[in-house]
């Protein structure tokens, strides 16, 4: 399928601060960019910080006085796998060295304080049929409602309030997940069809020999999701890190499927 995505920020900085942006969509073997273009303030100079590895696009900037970002990309999303049923969860020594950081707890997933709840809950289920568990748990246990988090609210957080937005949902599935001995990781990108458009935040399991996506809140299909970074949790994800202070003045993202 084929997307344009785009993306339009103001922010007021009181004082100059650095600002690390993950905004863009990222170049990889299950999408592709067939055009873009970011414009920071329009004459705003910024220092790239692409992962040749990742194919994840970063910059740098100083934010002074007001600043305003717009991106726009069409980007081709390829076939993904995306079934769980029957994938078979590996062997510790089986794991490419890629997926072992991502059994492990990190800032947002506690991993380590699930693992006696995975072992009551799910003790009957391995590899994928232990994922479908868990989403099927999260969609029954959790409600989707905005205002309930923060930025500082962890997975645990989450399991204990019952509530909270694409990204606790994600921290929650990739926490179970860990406590089971599945890798699982956070991927953000744009989302259709969110209704209004968002950036969105998925999980993305290591079982059945490779990479398969899933959203935990049930909105967005694997294929319907534009990429644009890869990481443990929302610390590795979050489109735009500022060092300093800022203030939200607007900010609106869009996604539309062209073919």
């Amino acid at each position: 399928m084929r997307f344009r995505v785009d993306a339009d920020l103001t922010y007021r900085f009181p004082a100059p601060a650095k600002v690390l942006l993950l905004l863009e969509a990222a170049h990889g073997d299950d999408q592709s960019v067939r055009s873009e273009r970011l414009s920071i303030s329009k004459t705003l100079p910024f220092t790239r910080l692409d992962d040749v590895a990742s194919g994840e696009r970063r910059v740098v900037f100083l934010g002074e006085d007001t600043v305003e970002i717009a991106y726009e990309a069409t980007v081709e999303v390829g076939e993904r796998s995306a079934v769980l049923a029957g994938a078979a969860q590996p062997a510790l020594e089986e794991l490419p060295p890629e997926a072992l950081p991502y059994l492990q707890p990190s800032r947002y997933c506690p991993a380590d304080r699930f693992e006696r709840f995975v072992t009551r809950a799910f003790s009957d289920t391995a590899g994928g049929e232990r994922v479908e568990a868990i989403l099927a748990w999260i969609a029954e246990h959790l409600d989707y409602e905005a205002g309930v988090s923060s930025a500082a609210t962890t997975a645990l957080d989450t399991f204990i309030d019952r509530a909270g937005v694409c990204r606790d949902f994600a921290h929650v599935a990739i926490s179970l997940c860990r406590a089971s001995q599945i890798p699982a990781r956070a991927v953000s990108g744009y989302g259709w069809p969110l209704e209004p458009p968002d950036m969105h935040a998925v999980v993305e399991v290591f079982v059945g020999g490779g990479w398969r996506l899933a959203d935990p809140t049930g909105k967005v299909e694997p294929g319907g999701l534009v990429r644009v970074a890869t990481g443990r949790d929302a610390t590795d994800i979050a489109f735009m890190s500022i060092f300093g202070q800022a203030e939200l003045i607007s900010q609106t993202f869009g996604i539309e499927r062209t073919l």
